[in-house]
């Protein structure tokens, strides 16, 4: 073989190891931000598992209040079936878009069913109702962390994978397509909602 051979080998080989190079990197990007996704669910779950005990124990206070607790069981339903349609695709643009409005719509009902306590000090005062809007103020701080450490992952992966040439590659090799952020509408409200004051 002549030179010009061996250099065109040379090339296709740079360029082959190149292409494995930056799919591994952004293989390896997409299993961080899929794992933080892991951890959002867990707290989303623990999350979850609560509401029916804080449903439970207002539900003999509140006796004229049932539509408020209606629409908390009902939101609380929605979004467990989206944080499962997200489990198998965490951060595809879809599944995070149903994720985000079932937790915004579960934050609105649990802020209305946060006010409803107001109106009832025997409820404020129950030591059970108390115990578990504590556990629920710390989960939903938990989900506001573990949200924005899935949030930067995937903002590293989507500017590794919008960078040139990767973005090109990426296309090639099964990752055309950013990541979505988790938002949800009342932010500030996950961090909140129900909170209890004593």
């Amino acid at each position: 073989m002549g030179t010009e051979t061996w250099i065109v080998i040379g090339i296709v080989a740079i360029a082959v190891v190149y292409v494995i190079h930056v799919y591994n990197k952004l293989t390896s990007y997409q299993t961080q931000y899929e794992n933080g996704f892991a951890q959002i669910e867990t707290q989303l779950k623990r999350r979850h598992d609560l509401i029916p005990n804080l449903v439970n124990t207002a539900k003999g206070y509140l006796e004229h209040e049932a539509s408020v607790l209606t629409e908390v069981t009902e939101a609380r339903a929605a979004a467990e079936k989206a944080v499962e349609a997200a489990h198998d695709r965490p951060g595809n643009p879809e599944t995070m878009d149903l994720l985000s409005r079932a937790e915004s719509a579960l934050n609105s009902g649990l802020g209305r069913l946060n006010a409803t306590f107001e109106a009832y000090p025997d409820l404020k005062a129950d030591a059970n109702m108390r115990q578990l809007s504590e556990e629920l103020a710390t989960t939903e701080n938990r989900v506001a962390y573990a949200r924005q450490a899935y949030n930067d992952l995937v903002q590293k992966y989507n500017e590794y994978r919008r960078s040139f040439p990767p973005v090109m590659i990426g296309k090639l090799v099964g990752h055309g397509q950013d990541a979505r952020l988790l938002e949800f509408e009342d932010s500030e409200a996950i961090q909140k909602a129900p909170e209890v004051s004593f």
